[in-house]
């Protein structure tokens, strides 16, 4: 049976930023982590600028005494 997923569908790159050069670079899941300018391998994920909440305050946990 087939899954719902098709394999011609390209995987999208995600953006990283190198951690010598500050260079943004596109990567896949295939490619190999590597600043395409310096060279370096420590790469850091860049930031989403999707809006995150987090529920500080969760009455179901809190204890009185």
């Amino acid at each position: 049976m087939e899954s719902g997923k098709s394999d011609s569908t390209p995987k999208q790159a995600m953006v990283y930023i190198c951690g010598e050069c500050h260079h943004d670079n596109e990567i896949r899941a295939k490619d190999a982590i590597r600043c395409r300018e310096c060279g370096y391998r420590i790469m850091y994920k860049k930031r989403t600028k999707r809006r995150m909440f987090f529920n500080v305050f969760d009455l179901t946990r809190l204890t009185f005494f």
